[in-house]
């Protein structure tokens, strides 16, 4: 037999038995001798078979001795020792995966030449043996396998499934994902989509693995799923309205307003993508998926118990949340919340905006005014933590005196004079002057100035004070009837004329009417021309006088006929005069004619 050539160094090969020589077969029948030589052979093969080299591709079993700066020592066998690289055991932040010890699968490195005496392994080679197997039963079966994501490439990830595969960035994840260094080192869950073994090519997709339990993860939960019940979930994605929380496959809303009875801004106040939390089912449409959760319904709404806590004219002290423009809303528990309306801030009108009084994160004290639970209201008030100046108005102030304020609103029917803090009085258009006719008060007065006025009434109970700024003056019409009675003769200039008369300045804001009738010459077929021209001045009689109705009637043709009949009195006194004088002279000279 030619001798076998030891391809294996550092194994002995074993011995071949001595061929039997002719006297020794001839002795025994060629059937016995035959069966008797095989039963030998095979015994002599069990007892060398751990010295016979390994095959091509063998695995064998090796156990690591020990782990130096670049190698890994393994015995597998035959009397021998090998090395296997360590980089095969390092992962990408340098982490090595394996120590002393450890029993792996391994193969005969036959490429690489030994090292010290070390024969060559490979224990990823042996792996990927394997490794071939499984995938292509995965493949051909659709099982999901697991894989480490090595690195990042063009277009992908590349995963370590025993062998190594690509991954393609859309494969990654059921959403698009933008940050695939994340992934690195990580152990995911994928599915083959492509495999050929002969060009050692595969193509997995963690996408397709994810939505597969999906599906299974949603049928599940669908089944069991009713409305009422407390789950448990992952929060998946924050949004301005709430977070979107996966429960099993299937995703279910939490609104913002059902995360809390207190108030939240922003859901990331309160959760973080990837918490888990326990939440309450509040709706579940079935048919078309749609859950809504809530998270504070799974505790007992304050609310119910507020009237016992909170009764009406208490008062408590809570924090300012939000300041808006009609108000302040104070939290007075988590979840209890109040509102101070700008109008209860201040017995004063001039509070322009409630961030005058109080400020977002302030602690205040207040007044309850109102409880209403059915709506989650409570009213605040913090004016009432001081008196009333209206209650003791009287005490202060009485009509007829005289009070100085200033001008805090114009409106078309008056003017509002705040006189102290808390009482505004009211001075109607009508009481601004006795001599102008007041369209606006702002042709007097201006916003923000001091002013003067007399007190004309008092309402307390009605929060009301009527004041006066013309009252500060005598009254024109009072002093103008006090001075003149009908028959009197004044002076007036005529200011405007009407299709009745024409309407007479006799003094300042004082006015009477001269009726055409009253007025000497005027034709009423000429309606062109005025029965008096504006701003002439005549001499009229007084005919009428009305005090209470403010009423004085003029009459131009009076006072013409009172001028006739004075002429002609003075003409027939004079005339009367010069008689007397003619009869003295002839009586006293004595007129021979007369005698």
């Amino acid at each position: 037999m030619p001798s076998q050539e030891n391809q294996f160094p550092g194994v002995p090969l074993p011995q071949q038995p001595a061929p039997e020589t002719a006297s020794q077969d001839s002795t025994l029948d060629d059937s016995e001798s035959f069966a008797a030589a095989l039963e030998e052979y095979e015994h002599l093969l069990d007892d060398y078979s751990h010295f016979a080299p390994p095959a091509e591709g063998e695995v064998l079993q090796g156990h690591v001795l020990s782990i130096t700066g670049k190698d890994v020592i393994v015995d597998f066998g035959y009397k021998s020792e090998g090395l296997i690289p360590l980089s095969e055991f390092q992962l990408p932040d340098g982490t090595v995966t394996v120590n002393p010890g450890d029993t792996l699968e391994v193969m005969i490195d036959r490429h690489a030449p030994p090292v010290g005496g070390y024969v060559m392994l490979s224990h990823r080679k042996a792996s990927r043996l394997h490794a071939w197997d499984t995938l292509e039963t995965a493949a051909r079966d659709s099982l999901i396998v697991s894989g480490r994501v090595m690195s990042r490439t063009k277009g992908g990830l590349t995963v370590d499934v025993g062998v190594l595969a690509f991954m393609p960035g859309s494969q990654i994840d059921i959403r698009p994902s933008h940050n695939l260094d994340a992934f690195i080192g990580q152990d995911i869950a994928v599915k083959i989509v492509k495999l050929n073994r002969r060009r050692g090519n595969i193509v997995v997709s963690r996408k397709a693995a994810l939505e597969e339990d999906m599906v299974a993860r949603k049928s599940e939960t669908l089944d069991h799923l009713q409305e009422g019940a407390v789950v448990t979930g992952i929060v998946k994605s924050l949004t301005e309205y709430g977070a979107f929380v996966d429960l099993g496959g299937i995703d279910g809303l939490l609104h913002i307003s059902d995360m809390s009875y207190g108030r939240i801004r922003h859901p990331s106040e309160m959760l973080q993508v990837g918490d888990s939390l326990s939440v309450r089912v509040l709706k579940f449409d079935k048919p078309k998926e749609r859950i809504s959760l809530g998270i504070k319904q799974i505790n007992a709404d304050p609310w119910e118990t507020v009237p016992d806590r909170y009764p009406l004219g208490a008062k408590v002290i809570g924090r300012v949340v939000s300041v808006t423009d009609y108000g302040a809303f104070i939290e007075l528990e988590p979840g209890v919340e109040g509102l101070i309306h700008i109008s209860e801030m201040t017995w004063s009108r001039r509070m322009k905006h409630p961030s005058k009084v109080c400020r977002q994160g302030d602690e205040i004290e207040a007044v309850i005014l109102e409880v209403k639970p059915s709506n989650h209201r409570i009213s605040l008030g913090i004016k009432q933590l001081e008196p009333d100046p209206w209650t003791t108005i009287d005490q202060r102030y009485s009509v007829g005196s005289v009070v100085e304020g200033r001008v805090r609103k114009l409106t078309d029917f008056g003017v509002f004079l705040e006189i102290e803090e808390g009482i505004d009085g009211l001075v109607h258009i009508s009481d601004l002057s006795w001599l102008k006719r007041i369209k606006h008060p702002s042709e007097l007065l201006k916003k923000g100035q001091m002013a003067q006025a007399v007190i004309l009434n008092i309402e307390a109970k009605e929060r009301r004070l009527s004041l006066g700024v013309k009252q500060l003056q005598p009254d024109a019409w009072e002093s103008f009837f006090h001075a003149h009675m009908p028959g009197d003769t004044v002076r007036g200039k005529v200011l405007r004329s009407a299709s009745f008369g024409v309407f007479v300045e006799l003094a300042p804001g004082v006015e009477g009417l001269c009726h055409n009738s009253e007025i000497p010459g005027f034709n009423p077929q000429d309606k062109d021309e005025p029965a008096l021209p504006p701003g002439s001045e005549h001499d009229f009689k007084i005919i009428k006088m009305i005090e209470a109705d403010k009423k004085i009637g003029l009459s131009l043709r009076a006072v013409a006929a009172d001028e006739e009949r004075l002429r002609l009195e003075d003409y027939q006194r004079q005339a009367a005069a010069a008689t007397m004088t003619i009869e003295e002279v002839i009586h006293l000279k004595g007129n021979p004619e007369e005698r």
